[in-house]
Formats: C-alpha cells, sequence, structure tokens
C-alpha cells in the first residue's frame, strides 16, 4: 500500500458538485492499493499514520499527533499512486489492485481508523472526486508498505 498524508489546516471533497467530506487541522490520506496488499499492510499504516507525530507542541516541535490536537482524517481512495511512468508519456496502472480489493482494503483502512477513536470523512470509492485543501507547512509524508513492516 502506498499512503500519500498531507498534513492540513482544512481539506474538503466535493462529488457531483456537493461536499461529500470535509475537515478542519488533520490529514488528508491519499491511499493506494497494490494487488499483493493485505489486512497487515492496512494495519501497518493505521498504526503509523494515526499516531504520526507532526504537530507543533507549545514549544514549536513537530511532536503531537492528532488525538492530541483534536485532528481528523479524510482519506481518499488514489489508485493512481500506482502508476508505472517508466515508458512513454501514458502512465499504465495495471500495478494497483484490482478494484474490489482496492476497495475492500481501502474500506478496511477507514474502519480502523475510524476505530482508533479519530473522526475520519471519506471520497466515495471509484468517483470522480474534487480534493481541495490546505498544506500546512508544508508537511507531506509518504508511506509505502512494501516489505516494509519494521517499527
Amino acid at each position: 500500500m502506498r499512503a500519500v498524508v498531507q498534513r492540513v489546516s482544512q481539506a474538503q471533497v466535493v462529488i457531483d458538485g456537493a461536499v461529500h467530506g470535509r475537515i478542519d487541522t488533520g490529514f488528508v490520506v491519499l491511499l493506494g492499493v497494490g494487488p499483493q496488499d493485505t489486512e497487515a499492510d492496512v494495519a501497518y499504516l493505521v498504526q503509523k499514520i494515526s499516531k504520526l507525530r507532526v504537530f507543533s507542541d507549545a514549544a514549536g516541535k513537530m511532536n503531537l499527533a492528532l488525538d492530541q490536537v483534536g485532528g481528523a482524517v479524510l482519506a481518499i481512495s488514489q489508485f493512481t499512486l500506482y502508476a508505472d511512468t517508466r515508458k512513454g508519456n501514458r502512465p499504465s496502472f495495471t500495478q494497483a489492485a484490482d478494484p474490489a480489493l482496492g476497495e475492500q482494503l481501502y474500506d478496511l483502512f477507514v474502519a480502523r481508523l475510524r476505530a482508533t477513536g479519530l473522526d475520519v470523512a471519506t471520497g466515495a470509492f471509484g468517483a470522480d472526486m474534487k480534493v481541495s485543501l490546505t498544506n500546512d507547512g508544508p508537511v507531506t509524508i509518504i508511506y509505502d508498505t512494501e516489505g516494509n513492516h519494521a517499527d
């Protein structure tokens, strides 16, 4: 799995002209699923993202996690994180998971994030979405679970 995590001061996703999900302080998580991904990858990302300490403490040091700042997550499925751009100018997406697996693991990711007590807004799997955000910092962290489950 691949996740791009952006610290934001606000974000929203619009589908068919209507706001589908909105957060203030927190993370926008763009989540891509690969064909070999499993529940273990979901568990790893949920643990890492829910405890990610990139919010400023009283001393101005990035030392606080989402729950410590009352933050939320806007989780967006993003198969294009598995784009293969090595050949030509049109990306190939054959390295992304089949949509059925992608949706299953995306839904599990959202459910497990919510189970940590975090407020989680979402887009809609497979929908044409317009995501807007104000990246705070900017702070952007990239996770890739391929061969990496060490803490």
